[in-house]
C-alpha cells in the first residue's frame, strides 16, 4: 500500500440519522409532565400567532384547522411562483428581505393586518372565563401556608421573659445564628469575634442559657449529648440514669448492648429499658420540624380504574389541557394576493409549528395511553394483591408489546405519576427488576421481596429475632433464591437493623 504525505481531496459516501428539531420538539412533549405541559402550551400560545385556543363551547367548527386549510391554500393566481412549504424541514431562513424592507418591517407589517382581523377571532365563552377563575382559586385554595420558621418561633417566646434589652437583642442575633437542627455550634467566642468585651462574653451565655429553655427542648445546644441532656424532665424517676447514659453510654445503647450496660452502670434491667424507652423519646434534631422544606406538588396524569367486568383500565387526566387550532386569520391572509410574499413566509412558518405542536401533542396523548395500559396490564396483580405481587418488569418489554423504541417509553414514563385504588404513585416504580425463584418459575419483583422481608421481621419473636441467614432460608421455602448480603442490602435499605440491635432483653 503506497503511502502518500500529500494533501489530497476525496468523495466518501455515508449514512447518517439526524434529528429534525420537529422531531426534538416531540421528544421533549413527550416526557413533559401535565403541569409543564400546559405551561409549554402557554408560552407557545404567546410567542405563536398561528395558534389559538379552541373553545370547549365554540360553535364555530369551520375555524377548525382541519380541512380548512390545505396544501392547495398555499398559493393564488398572483402568487403561482411560490411552492407549496414542506414541513419536514425547518426553514433556514425566517425572514428574506426583499428591497428596503427588512425583517422589523414585515413583523410590524403582519401584526397590523393580524391585528386588523383580531375582532373576527371568537370571544371567550362566560362558561370558560369561570371554569378557569374557579380552577385558579381551587389552586390557591390547595396551597399550604407557609409556617412559622425556628426563628420566628423562638423569638415569639422571647416575650414570655422580662429581659433587658441588650440580652433581648443578643439572644435574637443568636437565634439567626442557629443551624435548621436547632443546634449552636459554634462557640460564644467565635460568635463575638476577636474584639469583644467581657461584659459581651457575659450577655451572650445568658442570653444562650434564655434560649436553651425555649420550647422545642434541645434548641441551643452545641453537640448531640447536650442536646439530650436539656431533654430530661428533672421529676422523672430515670432522671439520673438517663445523665449517666447521655454521658457515657451512647454507643451501647445504639448497639442494644443492654446487658453490659447493666453490669457496667451497676442498675436493674428493667430501669436500664425504662430509661432507654424513654431516651427514645428524645428528639436529636429539635429545630427540623421547622424545615422551610416543602413536599413537591404532584398532579397524576395517569388514572387506573377498575370496570364492572374487573378490567384496570387507564385513563388521562387531560381536560385541562388547552385544545389548539390554526388560525384562521392566518390562514386567510395567506389566500389574500395583497399580502406580502416575505409576510407570507412568517405566516407559513407559524402555522407549520403549530400543526406541529398540536400533532406532538395528541402522539403524546396516543403514546401515554398505551405505554400506561401495556404496564398497568402486566401489574394486575399489585393493583389487586399489593406490593408483595409486583412483577419483574423491565421497559424493554413494554417496548416490544406496544411497538416503539425503548427510549420512547422512557421518555413516556419520566415524571409521569399514577393515581390508582393503591396510592398515588410514579409510573416508573412498576419497573422492577427481579430475582430467580428455585422451581425456575416465574421471577420474584426485587420489591415484592423487600416486601416479605419487612414482613418476616415485623412477624418474629423480638426476644429471639432472626438473623439474615435465617431470613435467606425462610425465603427460600416459599421459592425466592436470595443471597445473605443481599439481605444485608435490602435490610439497610428499608432502615431495619441487625438482630442484635432489634432484640428485646429479657428482665
Amino acid at each position: 500500500m503506497r503511502l502518500s504525505l500529500t494533501p489530497e481531496l476525496r468523495q466518501k459516501q455515508r449514512q447518517e440519522l439526524r434529528l429534525t428539531p420537529q422531531m426534538i420538539q416531540s421528544m421533549a412533549i413527550l416526557q413533559l409532565p401535565q403541569l409543564q405541559l400546559e405551561q409549554k402550551i402557554n408560552q407557545e400560545l404567546e410567542q405563536n400567532p398561528a395558534l389559538e385556543l379552541l373553545e370547549p363551547d365554540a360553535e364555530d367548527n369551520e375555524n377548525s384547522s382541519e380541512g380548512d386549510y390545505s396544501e392547495g391554500d398555499y398559493t393564488s393566481d398572483t402568487d403561482a411562483e411560490e411552492a407549496p412549504p414542506n414541513y419536514e424541514h425547518e426553514p433556514e431562513i425566517l425572514f428574506e428581505p426583499a428591497g428596503s424592507m427588512g425583517e422589523f418591517a414585515i413583523a410590524d407589517e403582519f401584526a397590523q393586518n393580524y391585528f386588523d382581523t383580531i375582532d373576527e377571532a371568537p370571544v371567550r365563552s362566560q362558561n370558560w372565563l369561570e371554569e378557569q377563575a374557579s380552577r385558579r382559586a381551587d389552586a390557591f385554595a390547595n396551597i399550604e401556608s407557609p409556617g412559622k420558621t425556628l426563628q420566628q418561633h423562638l423569638e415569639e417566646q422571647l416575650d414570655w421573659f422580662d429581659i433587658s434589652d441588650p440580652v433581648r437583642e443578643m439572644a435574637q442575633r443568636i437565634i439567626r445564628h442557629l443551624e435548621p437542627s436547632g443546634y449552636f455550634a459554634e462557640t460564644l467566642e467565635d460568635f463575638l469575634g476577636e474584639e469583644h468585651t467581657r461584659e459581651e462574653r457575659e450577655l451572650a451565655a445568658e442570653a444562650l442559657k434564655l434560649i436553651q429553655r425555649l420550647d422545642p427542648a434541645g434548641v441551643g445546644s452545641k453537640d448531640l449529648r447536650e442536646c439530650l441532656m436539656l431533654q430530661i424532665n428533672p421529676e422523672s424517676e430515670y432522671a439520673g440514669v438517663l445523665r449517666v447514659l447521655i454521658a457515657s453510654c451512647l454507643e451501647d445503647i445504639a448497639a442494644n448492648r443492654l446487658s453490659a450496660l447493666v453490669k457496667r452502670i451497676d442498675v436493674p434491667l428493667d430501669i436500664l429499658q425504662g430509661a432507654v424507652a424513654e431516651l427514645r423519646q428524645f428528639n436529636p434534631r429539635p429545630g427540623a420540624g421547622f424545615s422551610t422544606r416543602r413536599a413537591a406538588v404532584v398532579i397524576p396524569d395517569i388514572f387506573v380504574e377498575k370496570n364492572e367486568s374487573g378490567k384496570y383500565l387507564v385513563r388521562l387526566e387531560d381536560k385541562h389541557i388547552p385544545q389548539l387550532r390554526v388560525s384562521k386569520q392566518c390562514q386567510d391572509m395567506i389566500r389574500q394576493p395583497t399580502t406580502a410574499r416575505e409576510t407570507k413566509t412568517y405566516i407559513r412558518h407559524s402555522i407549520g409549528s403549530a400543526r406541529w405542536l398540536i400533532e406532538a401533542i395528541e402522539q403524546r396523548r396516543e403514546t401515554l395511553l398505551k405505554v400506561s395500559q401495556a404496564v398497568v396490564d402486566h401489574q394486575t396483580d399489585f393493583f389487586e394483591k399489593g406490593q408483595q405481587a409486583l412483577k419483574p418488569l423491565k421497559m424493554q418489554q413494554i417496548a416490544d408489546i406496544v411497538g416503539m423504541h425503548v427510549t420512547t417509553v422512557s421518555r413516556a414514563c419520566d415524571e409521569k405519576w399514577v393515581s390508582s385504588p393503591r396510592g398515588i404513585f410514579p409510573l416508573r416504580r412498576l419497573f422492577a427488576g427481579g430475582l430467580s425463584t428455585a422451581d425456575g418459575g416465574e421471577d420474584v419483583a426485587n420489591d415484592a421481596v423487600r416486601s416479605k422481608i419487612r414482613e418476616i421481621v415485623d412477624k418474629e419473636d423480638k426476644k429471639t429475632p432472626l438473623s439474615d441467614d435465617a431470613i435467606v432460608e425462610m425465603l427460600k421455602t416459599e421459592g425466592i433464591q436470595v443471597a445473605r448480603r443481599t439481605i444485608a442490602k435490602y435490610r439497610d435499605l428499608l432502615g431495619i437493623p441487625n438482630s442484635r440491635t432489634r432484640r428485646q432483653w429479657e428482665t
